[in-house]
């Protein structure tokens, strides 16, 4: 049917706010910090075939985008005729959403005179799913938790309380999952509450026809952005720490071809034996949202948006691996890919970032009576215009977990959490700088961490002449490094630095305004140090090194007083 234009774009905004509603009552009912301060989580609107309409604003891609291609199989194992007002499903299988079986969702059919004619999900990682804490030491996806199939979680508006009990039998953390779960329904229940409203107003019986055509402006929208880039290959290329010794290298060829782009990732290595492997749903996750963040970030979220952007991978590949592999620490892998993709454009002339510290980092902190998910970002690339954002989660979105909030839901302490000096990668723009961080326990005998860390060996690279970020580290304060994704037990007094890697410089280091190499030794981001070996930029204290100083908003270095400077003059 013919719809009127005016009506969509007034629907497609109010389902926005509505969204905004359902992440709300997500986020303030929801009982782990997991979900509550670091917005580990997703929330989206879909029609009655289980095509994404729109997201909230604060999803994170690979739960997002994954969430868009699984809830076909929602639809297809539960159609409308097996489904009642109030029934709810969920499933954490990674091959059919994030990836991960941490990663549960939770998806509401919404019912109108009868008929089913939407659907409201959201994906939350759960704060514990038994099995391992997550890290990349199992062999199989078996010893990684309770792997729940797609079911009846509410039955007409009743828990199903079996399956309550066989979650908390199995989770050291139960009335934080099940009150996560909880949350996750509550929020469905808002926005199918305020979608039934929009749609009396609007007189329509379905939202199918009205979504049809908000999906397919996002898929016109990019595929004219697609059009407007030159036809052709490119390829990247990038090495992550992998396992152990074992590097993993992902590897994209990517061909522009009129309106529609190609990504396939042959070339990547194969799947590992520890669990850093992605599943292809959670691959094709972060490729489509790194194409349209790179030549159309305005354009709305939505299944529309996926249609012109083609992702394959080899089947066994680290890229697309086949069960029973281990997946805990898949974002380890999975996080690199818009890095990746972006570096394979540049000649496509698409507006860059250097690469970025990528992985979040996640360090699962334990001992005698708590357990504590630590959400930690590192510094973001530099971009061709613009300093790259100092501890920033890109391309996750998600925040880092408070020091208040720590040391209020477990005994530990965080003695230090600070900008780190100098490890944004120098270039006429600089890249973002990671944290200095370090963590030791109160009155415990005993206690361990499993450091999901990455890039402590292969630090971001730069671009166009830009200096590589610093790589992180993971190790004990004034001691020895710790293995990096894998639990490993700490004495009482031991105190562990969490020290996250920065940002990929953009440009010759020469090129960077004498100004804003001051500008970043009084802030105290780069050296007096740094500043002169690197960028050749004297720069004297004639007081206090650590006294407080601020340059004029207007202060300014004329390019005369630059050569001057740069000649040591």
């Amino acid at each position: 049917m013919s719809v009127d234009p005016i009506v969509v774009g007034l629907f497609g905004n109010r389902l926005h706010s509505i969204l905004a509603e359902q992440q709300n009552a997500l986020v303030n009912t929801a009982f782990s910090a997991v979900v509550r301060e670091s917005l580990d989580l997703a929330c989206a609107v879909f029609d009655s075939r289980g095509e994404m309409i729109g997201q909230s604003v604060g999803g994170t891609p690979g739960h997002i985008n994954a969430m868009a291609t699984g809830m076909h199989h929602f639809v297809a194992a539960y159609p409308p005729e097996t489904l009642d007002p109030g029934d709810v499903l969920l499933t954490n299988d990674p091959w059919q959403t994030a990836g991960q079986i941490n990663d549960i969702t939770v998806a509401t059919p919404v019912f109108r005179h009868g008929r089913l004619v939407a659907w409201f999900a959201s994906c939350c990682h759960a704060p514990d799913i038994g099995g391992r804490l997550v890290s990349a030491e199992a062999h199989e996806v078996f010893e990684e938790g309770l792997r729940l199939p797609i079911l009846k979680f509410l039955r007409a508006g009743e828990v199903d309380a079996g399956l309550e009990r066989l979650i908390r039998a199995n989770v050291r953390t139960p009335e934080e999952t099940i009150g996560d779960l909880y949350a996750q329904v509550t929020g469905n229940e808002v926005g199918a509450a305020s979608l039934l409203r929009l749609l009396d107003e609007f007189g329509l019986d379905t939202l199918d026809d009205v979504a049809a055509e908000i999906m397919n402006r996002s898929e016109k929208a990019l595929r004219d952005a697609l059009r407007e880039l030159p036809d052709g290959t490119y390829t990247n290329e990038i090495v992550t720490d992998g396992f152990d010794d074992e590097e993993v290298v992902l590897r994209v060829t990517a061909t522009v071809d009129g309106d529609e782009i190609h990504l396939d990732f042959a070339g990547s290595s194969p799947q590992s034996r520890r669990g850093i492997n992605v599943v292809l749903n959670y691959t094709r996750a972060y490729a489509s949202f790194a194409v349209k963040a790179a030549i159309s970030p305005e354009v709305p979220h939505n299944a529309g948006s996926f249609r012109p952007v083609h992702v394959t991978a080899p089947e066994g590949s680290v890229l697309n691996c086949l069960p029973p592999a281990p997946v805990a620490s898949r974002h380890l892998i999975g996080h690199f890919l818009p890095s990746l993709l972006i570096g394979a454009l540049p000649g496509a002339a698409i507006t860059a970032i250097a690469p970025s510290a990528d992985a979040l980092w996640m360090t699962i902190w334990r001992g005698p009576g708590f357990m504590l998910n630590v959400f930690q970002t590192g510094g973001m690339g530099a971009r061709s215009d613009k300093d790259g954002l100092s501890t920033t989660g890109f391309p996750s979105g998600l925040r880092s977990t408070p020091t208040e909030v720590i040391e209020t839901m477990a005994p530990l302490v965080q003695h230090v959490r600070e900008l780190r000096v100098d490890s944004g990668g120098a270039g006429r723009w600089r890249g973002g700088l990671g944290q200095v961080t370090t963590m030791a326990a109160r009155d415990q005998e005993s206690w361990s961490v499993n450091g999901n860390v990455d890039r402590v060996r292969a630090a971001a690279s730069g671009v166009d002449g830009g200096l590589p970020g610093a790589p992180g580290r993971f190790g004990l304060h004034g001691g020895e490094d710790l293995p990096a994704k894998s639990r490993v037990n700490l004495a009482a007094e031991s105190v562990v630095d969490v020290t996250l890697p920065g940002g990929g410089g953009y440009g010759p280091p020469s090129e960077r305004p004498v100004a804003a190499v001051l500008a970043d030794v009084v802030e105290g981001y780069v050296s007096a140090d740094a500043a002169r070996e690197v960028y050749g930029v004297e720069v004297r204290y004639l007081g206090e090194p650590d006294a407080l100083v601020r340059l004029p908003e207007d202060y300014a270095v004329d390019e005369e007083q630059t050569a001057r400077l740069r000649a040591g003059q």
